[in-house]
């Protein structure tokens, strides 16, 4: 399991996701994004390892267990999932905030090839759709993690973030 954590006080954000991105074509773009973060929130990556199991059903109900065994008691969970919700960068800011607002932190998780368990998407305080395109689960964590920075931009009235 990576695992990658930087960051100020306040507020902490992190991502599980199943995989790791061994084309080492995303990875420089998450850590980019990553770091940026740092200067709002706490940030951590976590990449845990893909499940086998006997079926597809077996690998996700595997995987949603080792995904919301990182939940902890002040996480508001967020699944990214193809059937989730479509928030514009304004709406998400203003999840964030609410968030952060309510001392709340945030665990967004990325299931693997076989998506996410319904356990998963059940327990979810947001269920969110990047897109209507299916994303290959590393892209998605790329575009994550920049909306979560984005989302930070706007809290904050910082120009990064174009209206």
């Amino acid at each position: 399991m990576a695992r990658r954590e930087a960051g100020v006080g306040g507020l902490k954000v992190r991502v599980a996701a199943i995989g790791k991105d061994r084309s080492g074509l995303f990875a420089p773009a998450v850590d980019t994004y990553a770091k940026r973060l740092t200067h709002y929130a706490r940030f951590e990556l976590l990449e845990l390892p893909e499940a086998k199991g006997r079926t597809p059903d077996e690998s996700r109900r595997r995987e949603a267990e080792a995904l919301l065994s990182r939940r902890g008691p002040q996480d508001w969970l967020v699944a990214l999932d193809e059937r989730g919700r479509q928030l514009t960068s304004v709406e998400l800011a203003d999840f964030v905030e609410k968030a952060q607002n309510n001392s709340r932190d945030l665990l967004c998780v990325i299931g693997g090839d076989e998506g996410l368990d319904a356990a998963v998407r059940d327990q979810a305080q947001l269920v969110l759709g990047l897109s209507k395109l299916t994303l290959p689960h590393r892209l998605a964590r790329v575009v994550l993690v920049e909306q979560l920075y984005r989302a930070f931009t706007l809290i904050k009235g910082e120009p990064y973030h174009k209206r």
